[in-house]
């Protein structure tokens, strides 16, 4: 049988795989670098292989995570639509829709192993317009227009603080620990003033309050866009797996949850969500008083801390 010369040098017969190729030419790459130590390293096949591998994975646009993705952003988008229409509670709702899509993409990439540069990418341009735009428009329709220019400039500064809060995020990855946020999520801000939105436009709000339904919104709004570029440590809920047991009494607390939301939904949101904007100003200010140390806090300094070291090391070895 003819042998044909591979492309790498190496000498396989016909019908040989590309596995068993690649193998070949490895051995052979090793069999030289063991008998002649001082010759030049070059890289091998399978690594070479791999290596490009990795750089195209990373360079994919992967279906199934970026539709949801996509499925948040347009949700968004309709919300901004129906708040031009003046149908607020729908806008409100639209928004809810999108904290659903974009809780899910991420899980849907890790889960099919279709992470990609791409998606994170996309993802933060997208809770820019579904968490700072959208909620921001939606609240100035609502409301926050008849308090003229001061009305708009609010719903700015909630927009900037949203986007602030994203790209702070995507700095910070790799620095801040997954168990808590740096500030105010954006999701969680965006639920905060469409819950409001929703309150209001179903009539929940007690009737002395109404002559004031916009100043409200006002602070709401801006109570929500300068939390999320704090440093007050909110509970990320990362820690704990979809796959993690849970205790019996677990399930009849989420039940009740469930029950008591689906009675008066826009309450029960508005009433859930306020908490959580609390709830990060709280264990601040319990770890200030019990001595601890806020975990934001001393995840920068330990962050900074190391660079200084590299930094030490990089200035001797010169």
């Amino acid at each position: 049988m003819a042998i044909k010369p591979s492309i790498s040098g190496c000498r396989s017969p016909i019908g040989l795989t590309a596995r068993g190729l690649l193998a070949a030419c490895d051995l052979r790459f090793e069999l030289t670098k063991m008998s002649n130590p001082n010759a030049p390293q070059r890289e091998s096949l399978a690594s070479i292989g791999q290596r490009r591998l990795n750089t195209v994975k990373c360079k994919s646009i992967y279906v199934l995570p970026n539709a949801f993705t996509a499925a948040a952003l347009f949700s968004a988008f309709y919300g901004i639509i129906s708040a031009m229409n003046g149908d607020f509670i729908a806008a409100a709702i639209a928004v809810f829709f999108s904290m659903l899509f974009d809780g899910m993409d991420g899980r849907v990439a890790r889960l099919t192993h279709t992470q990609s540069e791409f998606g994170v990418q996309m993802d933060s341009l997208a809770d820019a317009v579904s968490f700072g735009v959208a909620p921001g428009l939606i609240v100035y329709e609502y409301t926050l227009k008849g308090l003229g220019k001061l009305g708009w400039a609010i719903a700015f500064i909630y927009c900037l603080c949203a986007i602030l809060r994203l790209a702070r995020f995507n700095c910070n990855v790799g620095v801040v620990s997954k168990n808590y946020f740096q500030g105010l999520p954006s999701p969680a801000a965006a639920a905060l003033v469409c819950g409001f939105v929703w309150l209001g436009c179903e009539g929940k709000l007690p009737e002395w309050l109404l002559p004031y339904q916009s100043e409200i919104a006002a602070v709401v709004t801006l109570y929500a866009g300068l939390t999320m570029v704090s440093n007050a440590p909110f509970f990320s809920g990362k820690s704990y797996a979809v796959v993690r047991t849970i205790p019996f009494w677990f399930i009849v607390v989420f039940s009740l949850l469930f029950i008591v939301i689906s009675s008066n939904t826009s309450l029960s949101i508005f009433v859930l969500f306020c908490l959580y904007a609390l709830s990060g100003f709280a264990y601040g200010f319990y770890c200030w008083w019990t001595g601890r140390p806020n975990p934001i806090q001393a995840d920068i300094a330990a962050a900074m801390a190391a660079a200084e070291e590299a930094e030490k090391e990089e200035a001797q070895q010169h």
